[in-house]
């Protein structure tokens, strides 16, 4: 079944700067999207949304503009600086690429006051202005405050990374298990199914990551759920064909209809492709 990639990482070192990649060896090389979709178009992914990989604050817009260039890549998700005055013109200066579909500030390397401040919500409550959404990158722990700026910016869509970042590993389904649940009850918040690979260790087996999987699906519902490979941080614990075949085996019981909804479908009204 044919599979959009809505959570693809390029990293292009010889264009722009990744101050964090210095801090993470494995991943600290060129990945290209040809080297991608070299594996990718076999496993039935066809064409994929690039999300942004926290390049230094004056790369933002440059690797926007430069990634929407790239065979298969049909739309982005921006990095931006909600804490910032200048916010709005960031948002406008990216609304002029009708590509851009929507943007993400990493929260789990920041104090987490700082997406509790007056200012970070006021300035994302301004993106359904510019028919943006925004990307909620949390770890587990942070899920409650998570909840708090959704409620504070309710016409705004979020969709929530990574199943809300599990202890994989740990088997730390609980308390995520309950704030999972919570979440799912606002209703402005679509989970991405992606990343539990990287939290699982590098021995992980398909019923490793099926309950965390499952209950976010459980949660959520069908309508609500989205698929990302989280290419290459997904080569960390495996490879992006484990990743493609373990959701395929999770969701084996699933219908036609219901696989489509996860693996394309909601994708494309989410991020309007």
């Amino acid at each position: 079944m044919r599979i959009l990639d809505t959570h693809l990482h390029l990293v292009y070192p010889e264009r722009f700067s990744y101050p964090w990649l210095s801090g993470a060896p494995a991943l600290n090389k060129r990945w290209s999207v040809e080297d991608y979709f070299a594996e990718a178009v076999g496993l039935g992914i066809a064409s994929a949304l690039h999300m942004e990989v926290d390049v230094a604050q004056a790369d933002m817009l440059g690797e926007t503009e430069y990634v929407l260039g790239l065979p298969r890549i049909i739309g982005a998700i921006a990095g931006c600086r909600p804490e910032h005055m200048n916010f709005v013109d960031q948002i406008e200066r990216l609304s002029e690429h009708p590509h851009v579909k929507g943007v993400r500030r990493i929260l789990h390397e920041v104090p987490d006051d700082l997406s509790q401040s007056d200012l970070f919500v006021e300035n994302i409550r301004h993106l359904p202005d510019y028919n943006l959404s925004f990307d909620l990158c949390l770890r587990a722990d942070q899920l409650p405050i998570g909840m708090m700026l959704v409620q504070r910016a309710p016409d705004v869509e979020f969709i929530l990374d990574h199943c809300g970042v599990p202890d994989v590993a740990g088997k730390g389904l609980d308390p995520w298990r309950a704030h999972i649940t919570e979440f799912a009850r606002l209703p402005n918040v679509i989970a991405k199914i992606s990343g539990v690979m990287a939290y699982a260790g590098p021995n992980w087996t398909v019923d490793d990551l099926r309950p965390f999987v499952e209950h976010v699906i459980e949660s959520f519902g069908w309508d609500r759920v989205v698929w990302g490979s989280d290419h290459p941080v997904v080569t960390r614990t495996g490879s992006l064909t484990r990743w493609v075949e373990a959701t395929h085996q999770i969701i084996a019981g699933a219908s036609d209809s219901e696989k489509a909804k996860l693996l394309h479908a909601n994708a494309e009204r989410v991020y309007r492709v």
